[in-house]
């Protein structure tokens, strides 16, 4: 068995990661470490839970653990290894944006891989240490990177998502409230939202002479969990050759599909899927992509990179069916 530490343990990413991790036929969980819970039980904080564990928070690190995942806000994973270390054995999967990006992927003589197992699947299967990939960032992703595989943007692209109120966080604030989110809509950190940097990183990867601007608009929701995306952008070919090159691109990926009928978000929800349906308007391809933002864009994803680095099948643990009613 994988024995799984995890850091930051009262946050809506560590809660969905602690369900996986219960129910995954490989892996244990050693320790939940967070130093404000300590001693109370999880199921306190992740009441979903209760009845399914007797687990409590604890203060204290194992350092010998196979597998640590680190659940901290962005900027608290690097500080984080800083004060504490672990033994060479111990992989590290990281879900806050500390690593994701070249420039910062060699940390104390680790080298970090992005984790989009999509894009870097062979590199995932050989590596020690993962950057979780951001949850705008795997559904604007997976909607983009079949055109740079082929070279096939010369055009900016322009994105619209929108994303529920997981994705702000348990911490609370003005825009998390009921009150603020029921029957509300509204858009935050448009253009310069700070997961651009590892889309462009990542384009860049694929088609090197990348040099179009990516316009993007995220929005908050009134629902709780989920991202849908709308990614248009010029293309020359028609439907059909698009069509084959997503279907191609993504022959082998494991979660993510291609439908011929329009998407929605409640196809995705509780799952590790992403849904993309493309079609043609004028000389735009209209890309949309859906996702569940906890699970596909954090702890789903954190886990698939788990199960490949242990060269486990991709799907253990993480076969759910979609919340669809």
């Amino acid at each position: 068995m994988i024995k799984a530490g995890i850091i930051g343990g009262s946050g809506f990413t560590a809660g969905e990661l602690i369900r996986i991790l219960l129910n995954h036929p490989a892996a244990e969980i050693d320790f939940v470490f967070t130093t404000s819970k300590a001693g109370q039980p999880v199921s306190d904080i992740h009441q979903d839970l209760y009845g399914v564990t007797d687990l409590k928070f604890t203060d204290q690190i194992n350092k010998e653990v196979d597998v640590l995942f680190l659940c901290l806000g962005h900027g608290n994973s690097s500080r984080f290894l800083e004060e504490n270390h672990f033994a060479d054995h111990t992989k590290i999967i990281d879900l806050s944006n500390d690593f994701r990006l070249n420039a910062d992927a060699h940390f104390q003589g680790k080298q970090f891989v992005y984790g989009l197992p999509e894009l870097n699947r062979e590199q995932i299967e050989k590596a020690d240490h993962i950057a979780n990939p951001g949850c705008f960032a795997t559904a604007i992703q997976q909607a983009i990177l079949p055109l740079a595989a082929h070279g096939l943007i010369h055009a900016d692209i322009h994105v619209n998502a929108v994303t529920g109120a997981t994705g702000a966080g348990a911490s609370l604030s003005d825009t998390t409230s009921f009150v603020w989110r029921d029957n509300n809509f509204s858009h935050y950190k448009a253009f310069n939202h700070q997961h651009l940097g590892e889309i462009n990183q990542s384009i860049a990867q694929l088609q090197h002479d990348f040099d179009k601007v990516i316009h993007f608009i995220p929005n908050r929701g009134n629902f709780s969990r989920g991202i849908f995306a709308t990614v248009y952008t010029q293309f020359e070919g028609d439907l059909s050759e698009a069509q084959s090159i997503y279907l191609n691109f993504y022959k082998h990926a494991t979660f993510t599909h291609i439908s011929e009928r329009p998407i929605h978000m409640k196809q995705v929800v509780n799952t590790n899927n992403c849904l993309i349906h493309l079609e043609k308007h004028g000389d735009q391809l209209l890309i949309t992509s859906t996702i569940d933002n906890l699970l596909k864009g954090a702890s789903g994803q954190a886990v698939h990179n788990m199960n490949l680095i242990y060269g486990l099948e991709e799907t253990l643990g993480l076969e759910f069916k979609a919340s669809y009613f």
